[in-house]
């Protein structure tokens, strides 16, 4: 998970009000009215993902913005947020009460793999949209067999994928070395990698080995790695656990190319905790601008961003892309809802959010767009690498897009 990736049209205001023809009829579900929508979700506040914390706090902030402007069409956000503690248990009790006591229109960012996968069946069962669950896994792109949940992160398939390209090109003769969560996040990172280094996956993937949420380290795992002979690490982790592997690495003297997801590529919840100096030549990916990088300084979605940040949420840090990441879901959502107009039935806003087209953040790095159908329901399918400088990261190469099955 990670952020920058804002999908409103670039360089337009957020637009506050949708005409509607007026021969058009109001149609409300159980969560809507004349004068409000009602959203729930999810959000680690506490426990180990709680670094993710900050995705809520900078949705809520949002919200509160664009209600103070007039909401949506005259109606107003009400977000209900609890926490989950990042515990799929929890999640399923905290979901449940969202639906059928608080009666919520649907689901919003319900953040992280494990409390997606709770209640996937559910919610689907229910009819009841999970919109951009903040999670890749394959799963949450599914629309034959689960039409009511969309995931907004990118494809961790997909981000494996790209990864395996890059390695085919840039380091063809690499001993990789694979270390993964043991859960949905993890299996895909792995699956995609897999799948682009196609026959050669045999003999460059020299060892494997997987943690559990619930291990106090990973330095086993590490040691394991090195021992291997791996020359290229394939980090496939969150921040805590990403935050472990880069200190045991160069605790070992190790010195492999670190590949690591973008979940964990935070500056402030990986490599600040892990230590900067030895984050150094850490390589990951990117699908939009990073506020800590000074050549958007004078970007107009940047400026937006920090103007907001200042007045909204001043607690937070402007240069956290888990805030970032919260501004462009929470601004997407703005998007799809002003297309719903004045149709806010449940059946409508899977319609509308399943029919994006050429829509552009306005922080998405250049050149990368948003195309929906009713049979993709991958928001992000373009990334770009970036490497770490010891300070901030830097892009490099041309945009890469995934072109294998969206599902």
């Amino acid at each position: 998970m990670r952020g920058g990736v804002l999908h409103l049209i670039a360089g337009t205001a957020v637009a506050l009000a949708l005409a509607s023809p007026a021969a058009a009829q109001k149609k409300y579900d159980t969560g809507a009215s004349d004068t409000e929508i009602k959203i729930g979700q999810t959000v680690p506040f506490s426990g180990p993902a709680s670094a993710y914390a900050g995705i809520g706090k900078t949705q809520a902030a949002y919200f509160r913005m664009i209600n103070e402007k007039g909401g949506i069409n005259g109606r107003k956000i009400n977000l209900i947020q609890y926490d989950d503690a990042y515990s799929p248990p929890k999640a399923v009790e905290q979901v449940r009460k969202l639906v059928e006591s608080d009666e919520v229109l649907f689901t919003f960012q319900i953040i992280g793999t494990p409390s997606n996968a709770a209640v996937q069946k559910y919610l689907n069962a229910k009819k009841v949209p999970q919109l951009l669950a903040a999670t890749g896994a394959s799963k949450f792109t599914d629309p034959k067999n689960f039409p009511w949940t969309m995931g907004y992160n990118p494809n961790y398939q997909t981000e494996g994928r790209i990864y395996g390209q890059y390695i085919l090109k840039n380091h063809p003769n690499a001993k990789i070395g694979i270390l993964y969560q043991n859960d949905d996040l993890g299996r895909d990172y792995v699956t995609g990698l897999k799948d682009a280094l196609g026959a050669k996956a045999a003999s460059m993937i020299v060892a494997e080995t997987s943690y559990e949420l619930t291990d106090p380290t990973i330095d086993s795992q590490i040691v394991k790695l090195k021992a291997a002979g791996a020359d290229l690490l394939y980090d496939a982790s969150t921040p805590r656990f990403a935050a472990q592997a880069i200190k045991k690495v160069a605790d070992l003297g190790w010195n492999p190319v670190h590949i690591l997801d973008i979940n964990a590529s935070p500056v402030s919840a990986t490599l600040k905790p892990a230590g900067l100096d030895i984050s150094k030549g850490i390589i990951s990916t990117n699908y939009g601008k990073d506020p800590g990088d000074p050549q958007w300084k004078d970007d107009p979605g940047m400026k937006a961003y920090f103007a907001f940040m200042d007045k909204y949420y001043p607690e937070g840090d402007k240069l956290n892309t888990v805030n970032v990441y919260g501004y462009g879901t929470a601004e997407l959502l703005v998007k799809i809802l002003q297309q719903c107009g004045d149709n806010l039935t449940r059946e409508n806003i899977m319609k509308q959010a399943a029919n994006l087209k050429n829509v552009t953040g306005s922080l998405s790095l250049p050149g990368m767009v948003t195309n929906t159908s009713p049979t993709d329901y991958r928001i992000n399918k373009q990334m770009q690498m970036m490497k770490f400088n010891g300070e901030r990261w830097e892009l490099f190469g041309p945009i890469i897009e995934d072109t294998g099955p969206s599902g």
